[in-house]
């Protein structure tokens, strides 16, 4: 009896351990969830997000189209129904959607149909992309909240989800390449070059105009 006994416990407490190491990984995978939006240019999105502390992993890329696997030169031609978004991971232990949404709304224009800032056209148009009742939910719950902040009417719409698709390898995390790229200004770090293209697109001083101290990612007074 004393030798099953020895046998036997060694095996439940493997098997409890196994159990305890399936329940963590489940738990750590139920808590990562995906949101995405559209912010226009998906390079000044993804450097925002990226920031933000509970946010795992933002993909810059394409959705809401009719065309499979779209490039960048399709998608701002025109024409594929694609806009320019980011997809965000995030730890929903650590970081809800709400809060995900407060900031998005505060990091746009979205009082404007026709672009953002200096890029014009529909596939640098707003949106949130919405995959679930609930995300809806939540979504159109911080749209009303910032409309009733700004005081003007909101033109981001809510959408229902669609195909994610990243884009090209060139555009990840482009606001931190060393990479030299030649720009109109010169040879620059692709770092470098993106620097000056947010400034001079005007994206930061339009925001704080419509939002002052509200808005997340734009230093007072900058």
């Amino acid at each position: 009896m004393t030798f099953a006994l020895t046998r036997i416990k060694p095996a439940i407490l493997a098997v409890a351990i196994a159990f305890g190491l399936f329940v963590e990984c489940t738990e750590a995978q139920a808590a990562e969830r995906n949101i995405v939006v559209a912010g226009g240019c998906f390079w000044c999105v993804e450097s925002d997000f990226e920031r933000v502390q509970g946010v795992t992993d933002v993909v810059s890329g394409y959705s809401g189209g009719t065309v499979a696997n779209p490039t960048y030169r399709q998608v701002t031609r025109g024409g594929t129904g694609h806009l320019e978004v980011v997809q965000i991971t995030y730890d929903d232990s650590q970081i809800s959607l709400d809060r995900i949404l407060n900031l998005f709304f505060r990091s746009i224009d979205p009082t404007d149909a026709g672009g953002q800032f200096c890029d014009r056209g529909f596939s640098y148009s707003t949106a949130v992309f919405a995959a679930t009742p609930e995300e809806r939910q939540i979504a159109e719950k911080a749209k009303s909240e910032a409309q009733r902040a700004l005081g003007q009417t909101i033109v981001t719409p809510i959408l229902d989800a669609a195909a994610f698709y990243p884009a090209e390898a060139y555009h990840q995390d482009y606001y931190r390449q060393q990479e030299i790229v030649l720009t109109r200004r010169g040879p620059k770090t692709k770092a470098e070059a993106y620097k000056f293209y947010r400034t001079a697109c005007g994206r930061d001083a339009r925001v704080q105009e419509l939002w002052g101290s509200s808005a997340p990612f734009v230093k007072t007074g900058s």
